[in-house]
């Protein structure tokens, strides 16, 4: 069977909905379906796949909700041309919604995303870019100042964005932005200790590192510099 037939092969009826979903992104991951295609209407599908109309409504509808099919209305559905936030965000419930202990699998998923980050900024970023940076970290340096875990947290998530931003790279960012969203607690704790037990200064200087990493391109200290920008160990993590 070609790549080409994916989508005129009936399916039996065992989980309709999930297997003409699966039917669509195979033949997005063929090519049979590129971004901005269009898809057949609902009365070919149905027809085609031997399913029902309601089979295939349903269908469509979860793949609208995850970002992959957009509908323009009197034109058609459509293969959503570029990237949608919506593809990743119910990541986040997946993840919510695990029963399983992940929180040392968080801080090993924080850690790895951080370092990835940073080597794309090193490759990446601009002169601009680092300028700024340097205005993020200026901004963090007053907040850590000024005492306020409020000021300084929000300081601190801005510099970390703008790491990633640097780096031009929209789905690393996206994604850098679903971990940071599920390790918001250990990160604002993190940033209460610190400020609460007069430590600010130590806070600053791993953001400083960190700065003078990317500007200097020195991605051999990437795997010291990060793990000790958490304090796991004064927190007794």
């Amino acid at each position: 069977m070609g790549e080409k037939d994916k989508l005129s092969v009936p399916i039996d009826n065992q989980s309709v909905v999930q297997q003409v979903i699966d039917r669509i992104t195979e033949a997005m991951i063929s090519g049979e379906l590129r971004p901005g295609d269009k898809i057949p209407t609902e009365n070919e599908f149905a027809e085609t796949l031997g399913v029902s109309r309601n089979s295939i409504r349903e269908a469509i509808k979860i793949l609208v909700y995850l970002g992959v099919l957009e509908i323009r209305r009197a034109e058609g559905t459509f293969v959503r041309k570029g990237f949608s936030e919506c593809m990743i965000d119910p990541m986040i419930y997946g993840i919510i919604l695990d029963e399983d202990d992940s929180y040392n699998e968080l801080k090993e998923l924080r850690e790895l995303m951080e370092k990835g980050v940073m080597q794309l900024a090193i490759k990446s970023s601009t002169a601009k870019d680092m300028e700024l940076l340097e205005d993020k970290y200026k901004a963090l340096q007053l907040a850590i100042e000024s005492g306020n875990i409020k000021d300084a947290f929000e300081a601190d998530n801005k510099f970390h964005e703008a790491v990633s931003e640097i780096g031009h790279n929209a789905l690393v960012n996206k994604i850098n932005s679903v971990v940071r969203t599920l390790t918001h607690d250990m990160r604002l704790k993190t940033v209460t200790f610190m400020i609460n037990n007069k430590e600010g200064e130590e806070l600053l200087k791993v953001h400083k590192d960190i700065y003078d990493i990317i500007k200097n391109k020195d991605i051999d200290n990437i795997e010291e510099v990060v793990p000790k920008s958490y304090f796991y160990d004064k927190q007794g993590k």
